[in-house]
């Protein structure tokens, strides 16, 4: 279980909250992967590696912003494979959300999207990550367009009610050198492990799927479960395999 390094002056009340919640504990060692306050966010931190720098969820931040705004809206290749360029208003589950950034993407575009995390530290990041938002004026709409479930993806497909598309991205090596691919990354595989259940996903999902089912992958990986996609949108640096039930 990873640790919550307690740090003086931290809202009490709210860690305990997130403890509760996620099944976290406390600790008074800041040693290896844990969760800490910095400026008023939670973080992911490894003190071992001071030069891995912090993880959080920030759908505020620049990066973010400039992608909502710039990023090329529903010409974007995920939009176009989730079908959102045909109905804005689909709802999604991102059975797999991790930093949640893919179904930021989805929701500023119209889409209602449930964000399905197992891992308890990257789902405590984004329920951090989506309390800053909420008391930002400018994403005023995210608390309507956003919804966080702490539940293995399996368990999700299994009992979520039928949802227009489900997406998945599951955890796969990375071959991009980047130092941020390398730093969140290293994080995620260190804290997380991949998904080697992955291929295990994609039948409920299609069960699920009243729409389709769509599927990110590094254009160097199979296809899930080696089911062949019925169409397939590539991305700047990924592919989208769609899996089409009935059309949108």
């Amino acid at each position: 279980m990873l640790s919550f390094f307690n740090q003086p002056g931290d809202d009490a009340v709210y860690t305990e909250q997130l403890c509760q919640q996620f099944g976290l504990g406390l600790t008074e060692n800041a040693s290896g992967w844990h969760l800490a306050w910095q400026d008023n966010a939670l973080v992911l931190r490894n003190s071992d590696i001071p030069k891995q720098g912090d993880i959080l969820v920030d759908f505020a931040s620049g990066a973010a912003s400039y992608r909502r705004l710039h990023g090329g809206g529903k010409n974007e290749a995920i939009a176009k494979a989730c079908g959102l360029t045909k109905k804005r208003d689909l709802t999604i589950l991102d059975a797999t959300a991790g930093l949640g950034r893919d179904a930021f993407v989805l929701a500023s575009l119209g889409a209602t999207v449930t964000l399905v995390e197992r891992n308890p530290a990257v789902a405590a990041l984004l329920f951090d990550g989506l309390r800053r938002a909420n008391e930002a004026a400018e994403l005023s709409w995210l608390g309507e367009r956003m919804q966080l479930l702490h539940s293995s993806a399996l368990q999700a497909l299994q009992q979520h009610e039928p949802v227009d598309v489900v997406y998945l991205d599951p955890m796969f090596p990375p071959r991009d050198k980047t130092a941020l691919v390398k730093k969140e990354m290293r994080a995620f595989h260190d804290v997380v492990g991949s998904d080697t259940d992955a291929d295990a996903l994609l039948a409920p999902a299609l069960q699920l799927a009243l729409k389709r089912v769509v599927v990110k992958r590094p254009g160097y990986a199979d296809v899930l479960a080696q089911q062949a996609p019925t169409m397939t949108v590539a991305g700047k640096n990924n592919r989208f395999d769609v899996y089409i039930n009935a059309a949108i």
